[in-house]
């Protein structure tokens, strides 16, 4: 696991030393470089697997194929059988790093799809025989590989911040990205908050020539077809289950001490019995608290330790728990929202875990992912009941009423009065628009918010919706996969996993995600969207494949999901700096009126403004120290 760094073009050791020393973080145990007239390749090391030996930048035999890597890759042993049995020659005694240049020479530029590379990866490989530099990312997007490209030549790193110390890289923002982050609580990719700076798209690689440009490619795409529509549920349950139990196996495979999440839900319970099945030794496991009464949001948190105690004492964990107040995280928000070097207003409690984490062990597995592949959000619980309601409407019937009680079955779980209105509200045919409606906020509402001239420099996003082009290139056939494709293109590699990978390496922690195993991926998208929410129940059939590892009362539970109470802090401790960051908000960019009846909402206790209000505070930190 590293933080990598490079550029094409003329040498400059002080330039490509100081984009590697901004991500020391990502790498405190080492650092190497290679450079020539052509290519300045650097790297910072954080040492998972072969400690002694994996040194990086690593070459092929000859030394005219190098690359720096950053991630991990999980079959790497069989690989390397593979390719020694067609001739390759290895330095290295069992570095993960070294299997790349020998792939890339063996089967070209598909190498990853070809070979069945199982891993998380942002990397680049330096090819001295046809003068060419290729940017590769792995399937989902776990691991982050951005890339400016200044005149002829191509700069990249693994954060923004390490492209921002090449001189030739501008710092002007991209008005149309953060647009659409307060809209997502992200930028999306390929865009970033700066026009010059942009981000190689996951499953894909990108390649430059000189004179030639950059080409970008997939050699690998999320797919929901076919549907299998003849797998029974017996069939699915079992593969499902053999495919988690060996997709977390693999993960544990490294040179140093690891550990796990235990977040007391059903995700990183399941990971943590299933590393309990495959291990002796007492699994390490890591729970967030929050020093605040049990009521509001902070009741769902009470119970997430609850569940994690539980879980910890059935499986006989090593368990550490971690508290923080509210003024801690306050406190904690700038150096939170430099590690993404972009506004974001998603979740961020990982960065206080890791903290924990650091002190015991350098890997931790996680959960995340099973929410974007099994269903568990209010868009993927909408999907069908909006489109058996639409359906239903179309025959004249108006609210619940006027409804059979097989009817009222095909809306759960919006069947109650109060969450059958809301479902009603935003319900419409066209999936683009119902999902928008989603959004922290709305485009009118942007339009009152933002000034003219930022509206204007913003251009074609201000009218558009970004959930159009998703749905365009959608695979899926029904209502639920189609929301869950969306997510997997969208919510998934520009939200969950950007938090999970900067606030993790911050603290220069590994974080492995079994889920996201592409075999995984693929076995689940193929699912039929019944499988996933059945009846009103989430992530059914992940559900019943951990029926026997899990208690019945915790699979049952309601999702409470790794968020901070931010929502009840603004309204109790941390008011008065939620105010304080309000009223700093960039006049260039926000109307102060409109700012000021945001804050006035929250003067009265008015709640459905919470998300609004922490998009605007997170943006208005990274104002500050974009401006620095």
């Amino acid at each position: 696991m590293c933080g990598i760094a490079g550029f094409t073009g003329n040498p400059s050791p002080s330039v490509l030393r100081r984009m590697t020393d901004s991500i020391i973080h990502r790498g405190p145990d080492d650092e190497g470089f290679y450079e020539s007239e052509f290519v300045s390749l650097g790297m910072r090391r954080l040492s998972i697997v072969d400690l002694a030996t994996g040194h990086q930048p690593i070459s092929n035999e000859d030394r005219t194929i190098w690359t720096v890597f950053n991630g991990e890759i999980y079959n790497y042993a069989g690989l390397r059988k593979n390719l020694e049995g067609r001739g390759h020659k290895f330095s290295t005694d069992h570095s993960d790093t070294e299997v790349v240049v020998h792939l890339y020479e063996e089967f070209g530029d598909e190498w990853p799809r070809i070979a069945g590379v199982n891993g998380m990866f942002g990397l680049a490989i330096w090819d001295a025989r046809k003068s060419r530099l290729l940017l590769y990312r792995d399937r989902s997007g776990k691991k982050p590989l951005y890339y400016s490209v200044v005149d002829h030549d191509i700069v990249f790193a693994s954060e923004i911040k390490a492209l921002l110390y090449h001189p030739a890289v501008s710092k002007d923002i991209d008005h149309g990205a953060l647009f659409n982050y307060f809209l997502m609580k992200n930028t999306s990719a390929p865009n970033t908050a700066f026009k010059a700076v942009k981000q190689v798209l996951p499953g894909s690689y990108m390649v430059w020539e000189e004179n030639k440009g950059i080409d970008v490619k997939f050699y690998w795409k999320l797919d929901f077809t076919p549907t299998n529509k003849d797998i029974t549920e017996e069939e699915a349950i079992k593969y499902l289950y053999d495919l988690l139990s060996d997709s977390v196996a693999v993960r544990m495979n490294c040179d140093v001490p690891y550990g796990a999440y235990l977040s007391g839900g059903v995700d990183s319970s399941a990971v943590v019995a299933l590393m309990n099945a495959n291990q002796h030794a007492s699994v390490k496991t890591f729970c967030l608290g929050y020093e605040d009464a049990s009521e509001g949001q902070f009741k769902g948190k009470t119970q997430d330790v609850e569940y994690a105690r539980m879980m910890a004492k059935m499986l006989g964990t090593e368990h550490h728990e971690y508290i923080i107040s509210a003024g801690q995280f306050a406190e904690s928000m700038p150096d939170i929202v430099s590690a993404f070097d972009e506004p974001f207003s998603g979740t961020v409690s990982t960065f206080f875990l890791s903290t924990l984490i650091k002190q015991h062990v350098k890997v931790a597995l996680s959960g995340d992912g099973a929410d974007e592949l099994f269903g568990s959000y209010l868009s993927h619980r909408l999907a069908v009941p909006i489109e058996n309601w639409e359906r239903i409407k179309n025959m004249g019937k108006k609210g619940l009423a006027d409804l059979s009680e097989e009817e009222v079955d095909t809306l759960k779980p919006f069947v109650s009065p109060e969450r059958f209105a809301f479902m009603s509200s935003v319900s419409e045919t066209d999936l683009p628009a119902w999902r928008y409606s989603l959004s922290v906020f709305k485009k009118d509402e942007l339009k009152e918010l933002l000034t003219d001239d930022f509206l204007e420099a913003a251009g074609e996003a201000v009218d558009g919706n970004p959930y159009s082009s998703l749905v365009s290139i959608g695979t899926a056939s029904d209502a639920l996969n189609k929301v869950l494709e969306i997510d997997q293109r969208e919510l998934l590699p520009n939200q969950v996993l950007p938090f999970v990978d900067r606030l993790s390496m911050a603290h220069s922690v590994e974080v492995r995600c079994p889920y996201l195993d592409y075999r995984i991926v693929e076995f689940v998208n193929r699912l039929p969207g019944g499988m996933k929410i059945k009846n009103g129940v989430e992530k059914y059939i992940h559900k019943k494949a951990l029926a026997n590892m899990l208690p019945a009362d915790l699979l049952s539970r309601p999702k409470e999901g790794f968020v901070q109470p931010i929502y009840s802090w603004m309204h109790s401790s941390l008011k008065e700096w939620i105010k304080d960051r309000l009223v700093c908000l960039p006049g260039q960019v926000f109307d102060r009126s409109r700012v000021s009846r945001y804050m006035a909402m929250l003067d009265s206790g008015d709640t459905s403004v919470n998300a609004k209000i922490w998009n605007l505070v997170c943006f208005g930190i990274w104002w500050e120290l974009s401006a620095k």
